[in-house]
């Protein structure tokens, strides 16, 4: 009887290890298997959190680019700030020598890459092979915006946005095109009727909400929670740049109807005028960049790229904006040293601030500062004969970027309005004659500078 009892005992020990070393198959295949996007890692120890669904995804949506030879790199604000608190220990990384999930296991909905679409040879195909991998995948497309001036290809379709989602977990590919102004351009995610609402939840986006533009990031490879990616060198500048990126496209069906009623000038002196215009703001960009000056166009020459896009050539000096929060001290020795002398100084950094430099062949650069009130801005202007004021009123208004004559510069998002105050409503007609000082529908008397203040606050070279 005891020696049944130890056979039984035996075979049921027995079947209990076997179902126990079935479950560890059953467990590897399922949740650990490099199919399934985890794999073993090469160190000692469990790996905590490659079983999660956004890391599979990731890995895989990694394989798919590095195999078709997609030419993608992060742009995840949120993976992107842990990198650059985790700088030192991404850099020291190498493949497969972490234990803990980091960077694409924080639960979130999508992680988002940019495709560099110029880059892209091998666009065929793609799709399909996301689908064998068991991607969902949805292709978003509108007409390029840089087609919009050329009649004959106006219309022509570009992808703008990829979403493919595996399991609870899409990745967000957002396409990058190159403009002329050496900037990387992504266009808005608009969905078309025929678009499934549900496929994923659109609205927590972090790009598409409308057109963005970056600088040209330099790239780096780094090794993130076990995987090869590309990332910016700067992780810090282009999470920044994001809250900031939105683009507005020149009027290209406005300017050509504008044309058609006035003809535009295309006589030598008009295309010389252009010429050194575009070079004298391509300097004025440069340097107020390197001094980490944000600026926009303005007056005559907003004008211009709102209602032509393109140089006023009657207009004879290039505009531009700066908040007066943004001034910096060295900011005229800027200037100076990049070969542009100061032609006059009106006003103080306190008070209606203006600084003026002569460019080449005669064409003046001349600089606003705009101080903000409660509900609007305005800058200041100064009679160097007689010291009175004046003062520029704009309702309030944002920054966008734009590309204006081959460049990436700002424009006042509410563009319209900020025409408006300063040209009125006739402002589509062409006005030759102007007189800064009562010609402006937001125009008023500010005072008159106190005769003791004239040699601080009336400059001129």
């Amino acid at each position: 009887m005891s020696r049944v009892n130890k056979n039984v005992v035996l075979a049921l020990l027995t079947l209990t290890s076997s179902a126990f070393l079935l479950f560890q198959l059953y467990y590897y295949k399922h949740y650990l298997s490099t199919k399934n996007g985890a794999g073993l890692s090469k160190s000692k120890g469990s790996r905590i959190g490659f079983d999660s669904t956004q890391w599979r995804a990731v890995k895989k949506f990694i394989m798919l680019t590095s195999n078709q030879n997609v030419p993608v790199f992060l742009i995840d604000p949120l993976v992107l700030e842990l990198i650059n608190k985790n700088f030192e220990q991404v850099k020291n990384t190498s493949q497969g020598s972490i234990s803990q999930c980091t960077f694409f296991c924080v639960p979130r909905d999508f992680t988002a890459f940019a495709l560099q679409y110029h880059l892209w040879k091998n666009e065929e195909g793609w799709f399909r092979i996301a689908e064998n991998m068991g991607f969902q995948c949805l292709k978003i497309e509108s007409k390029d915006p840089r087609l919009d001036g050329i009649d004959s290809l106006s219309g022509t379709e570009i992808p703008l946005h990829y979403i493919c989602k595996l399991a609870t977990h899409a990745i967000h590919l957002v396409v990058f095109h190159e403009r002329s102004g050496n900037y990387l351009w992504h266009g808005h995610l608009r969905l078309k009727e025929h678009i499934d609402r549900k496929f994923v939840p659109f609205r927590k986006l972090q790009f598409g909400r409308y057109p963005g533009a970056f600088d040209r990031p330099e790239l780096q490879q780094v090794s993130l929670d076990g995987l090869e990616v590309l990332i910016p060198k700067d992780p810090m500048h282009f999470v920044e740049e994001v809250p900031h990126s939105r683009f507005i496209e020149c009027r290209y069906k406005e300017a050509r109807a504008f044309f058609q009623q006035y003809l535009d000038d295309n006589t030598v002196e008009a295309m010389a005028f252009r010429k050194s215009a575009k070079e004298l703001l391509q300097l004025a960009a440069k340097t107020l960049n390197k001094l980490g000056v944000p600026f926009w166009l303005s007056s005559g020459t907003c004008l211009g790229w709102y209602r032509q896009c393109n140089i006023i050539p009657y207009s004879k000096d290039v505009d531009l904006g700066i908040f007066i929060r943004d001034y910096k001290s060295d900011i005229i020795l800027a200037f100076q040293d990049a070969g542009l002398p100061l032609k006059h100084k009106f006003g103080k950094v306190e008070d209606s601030l203006e600084l003026s430099f002569q460019g080449k062949d005669d064409v003046k650069l001349d600089i606003f500062f705009f101080y903000e009130e409660t509900d609007h801005v305005w800058n200041g202007g100064t009679q160097a004969k007689t010291g009175k004021k004046f003062k520029y009123l704009f309702p309030k208004f944002t920054l966008c970027w734009t590309e204006f004559v081959d460049m990436k510069v700002r424009v006042p998002c509410e563009t319209l309005e900020y025409i408006e105050a300063n040209y009125g409503k006739t402002w589509k007609i062409p006005v030759k004659t102007w007189d800064w000082k009562r010609s402006p529908p937001n125009v008023q008397p500010n005072g008159i500078w106190p005769i003791s203040e004239w040699d601080e606050v009336i400059q001129l070279y």
